[in-house]
């Protein structure tokens, strides 16, 4: 992918309280440039501490998710970088960018179609949701390309596929179907590429329409998990649960209970 000047966007919209953000690059499968990936950290930065947000949907442009970061444009100017770019510059970008999708206490939903490759993979799998196409091509290409893995493949993948199936994706550099994916507990659902909007949109109402606290405080609770005892997970639970109990929601909860009605959450 050579650089033809085209620098892509990031798109964003309100549809209720969903925010919908679109990484618009369809000629080059939405490869991130700088540029994009600075707006989409700030995008979800900016969720994070939005009230009147209940879940975040990520898509790409066109036919596919994303191809990854565009390391051809990166670094086709003949320019040397300073030593160290890498470990200066990362955290900031590519990095905060999976970490913002996997803490934000807001539930991320992706669709994907077509590619998700390498930094776009790594996206699907932060996400709390990912719905594919049953076609869509999952693939971690770093040692076909030379380098080591980065984005946070070396941590998602063994906590989701196994280390068995990690060392295929990130070792090998074996390319995995949206169908395979979901039978390997890498993402969510795999529909038929037709039907991947529809999923999505039923999937982002049942979220938006919940107790918007308790899902982010679950959320957080099973990151803090998967590096914490039972004993201190509980102790981290309990923390959540007073403060998820001092809700709205709550007590709307309580309620509909005792009137044998469902619920209805606002967020609060």
């Amino acid at each position: 992918m050579g650089d033809d000047g085209d620098a892509g966007a990031v798109r964003h919209t309100r549809n209720g309280a969903v925010l919908r953000i679109v990484m618009d690059r369809p000629s080059r499968r939405n490869s991130l440039s700088h540029t994009m990936v600075d707006e989409l950290v700030t995008l979800f930065t900016a969720a994070a501490t939005d009230d009147s947000l209940r879940a975040v949907h990520l898509a790409g442009g066109g036919g596919d998710f994303c191809a990854g970061a565009d390391w051809v444009a990166t670094n086709s100017d003949g320019g040397r970088p300073r030593t160290g770019d890498l470990t200066r510059r990362i955290p900031h970008t590519a990095n905060r960018l999976v970490e913002l999708i996997a803490t934000i206490q807001l539930p991320v939903v992706c669709s994907v179609r077509g590619w998700a490759v390498g930094l776009g993979c790594n996206l699907a799998l932060a996400a709390d949701f990912t719905v594919a196409g049953t076609d869509a091509t999952l693939w971690e290409p770093f040692v076909d390309r030379g380098f080591s893995p980065d984005s946070g493949a070396t941590w998602l993948l063994p906590r989701l596929a196994g280390l068995t199936r990690a060392k295929r994706m990130l070792l090998l550099g074996e390319k995995v179907s949206g169908g395979q994916a979901a039978d390997w507990g890498l993402i969510h659902q795999a529909v038929a590429t037709d039907d991947v909007d529809t999923a999505t949109d039923d999937l982002l109402a049942r979220l938006a329409s919940g107790p918007t606290v308790a899902i982010g405080l679950a959320k957080q609770a099973i990151n803090y998990g998967l590096h914490a005892s039972l004993g201190q997970s509980m102790n981290h639970e309990l923390s959540s649960l007073e403060l998820s109990c001092r809700t709205g929601d709550f007590k709307e909860g309580l309620a509909a209970f005792r009137e044998r009605r469902d619920p209805e959450f606002q967020g609060r």
